[in-house]
């Protein structure tokens, strides 16, 4: 499976409110992330912002009208209904929330709401006491009952001045709720723990040993994964990454830290995927008090082997077939031949394997090339791809076990 967002007709309802024109930013992610986009626009939503303007960034004409003079045998809602992988409405201003509600077919874009068979997210974005009155939550209460999608918006300053809920989320949410729509949903029920990130060895209140592990692939893992329906528990060392939406995430420090966050929800996992950088070693001793430079020229530091956690979860499962065992190794050379002897000492399903010393993989990159291997020996290698790609073609992997 590819990004979700690839090679999908997404068609972008806009009406007529003062955040239309934060659709600007939405669409041309859209499009950077492999989608095509057709928008529609209402009468209202024209005079926020221009039709030329979303022309100009879906690189498609923008349909405002159900009739087209110029071309009357068109029937444009049917056409542009059928058409679609996802409709996408943003904002849903009160009045076109009230019209989907109860089926009113007076535009082109209520005309397409009622005649697709894809799937529709709404995104309300309104002053917060029109978004607060009852009739709005009325109608909002009935588009869920309808099957629409509604994504609550956020909380914060409006452009009247008011304070509250209203705002059109930020991108972040939209792309998290468009993913899960547009993504087969083929790990409902399954519980899959993940682990990313770096791990921190205190040697003082200042120092630690740690490593150059940022997150980045536990995290497009954990996301992927909730999108495709699991429930994800993620575990994550210290990080900068914001928490990925719809994740259980658990903050831990130190390899024993997250050992013990891991073990204490092993039995409700189906899946376990291992992709932190654990450190192997930590100080015997942690000083109290900031170590001071002393006048020679070394020094020595005693240390101690962590427990290697993966290792040990495979010793856990035993003969059993659950939960499924997913490891990573970072190798700088002999990746196949690490990775098969890592796979087998550790008594792991899949090993996921990559080289460390390119500089467009691995650590902080955005992008990664792995080597997925099966216990049977089998190995398949990706090309170079996103994180976010690379963690559903790891997930299809996965999907085809469980």
């Amino acid at each position: 499976m590819s990004h979700p967002f690839t090679d999908k007709h997404i068609l972008f309802g806009i009406t007529g409110g003062i955040a239309a024109y934060k659709a600007a930013d939405w669409i041309r992610a859209l499009r950077q992330r492999g989608a095509e986009v057709t928008v529609v626009m209402t009468e209202s939503a024209t005079r926020f912002v221009t039709p030329l303007t979303f022309a100009a960034l879906s690189g498609n004409k923008v349909e405002c009208e159900i009739f087209d003079s110029q071309h009357p045998e068109s029937i444009a809602h049917i056409t542009l209904a059928k058409k679609c992988d996802l409709m996408i409405i943003a904002p849903a201003t009160a009045n076109t929330i009230a019209r989907l509600a109860h089926g009113m077919a007076d535009t082109l874009l209520s005309t397409i709401a009622l005649a697709t068979q894809a799937k529709v997210l709404v995104f309300p974005a309104m002053n917060s006491a029109m978004y607060l009155h009852p009739a709005t939550q009325n109608n909002i209460t009935q588009l869920t009952t309808l099957d629409y999608t509604v994504i609550p918006p956020d909380c914060g300053s409006m452009a009247c001045g008011d304070h509250g809920p209203g705002r059109l989320p930020e991108w972040s949410t939209a792309e998290a709720a468009i993913a899960t729509a547009l993504s087969a949903q083929d790990l409902t029920n399954q519980h899959i723990l993940i682990t990313a990130g770096p791990t921190q060895e205190p040697l003082d209140p200042v120092r630690f040993i740690s490593n150059r592990s940022t997150g980045k692939m536990g995290y497009a893992l954990a996301s992927a994964a909730c999108q495709r329906g699991a429930m994800v528990t993620l575990i994550s060392g210290p990080s900068n990454l914001p928490p990925p939406i719809g994740v259980e995430i658990i903050q831990v420090r130190t390899a024993l830290e997250m050992r013990q966050a891991v073990f204490e929800r092993y039995h409700a996992a189906t899946v376990i995927i291992k992709t932190a950088a654990v450190s192997d070693f930590r100080p015997n001793t942690i000083s109290d008090q900031k170590i001071k430079k002393v006048a020679t020229t070394s020094s020595c530091l005693d240390l101690t082997a962590n427990p290697d956690i993966l290792y040990e979860l495979g010793a856990q499962k035993g003969k059993d077939s659950r939960p499924l065992l997913v490891g990573f190794a970072a190798e700088s050379e002999n990746h196949i031949k690490e990775g098969l002897r890592k796979l087998a000492s550790k008594n792991l399903d899949l090993m996921i394997v990559n080289d460390i010393l390119r500089q467009d993989t691995g650590f902080a990159a955005d992008t990664n090339q792995v080597i997925i291997i099966d216990k049977n020996g089998g190995t398949t290698s990706l090309p170079l791809l996103s994180k976010e790609e690379t963690s559903h073609r790891i997930l299809d992997r996965i999907s085809q076990l469980i």
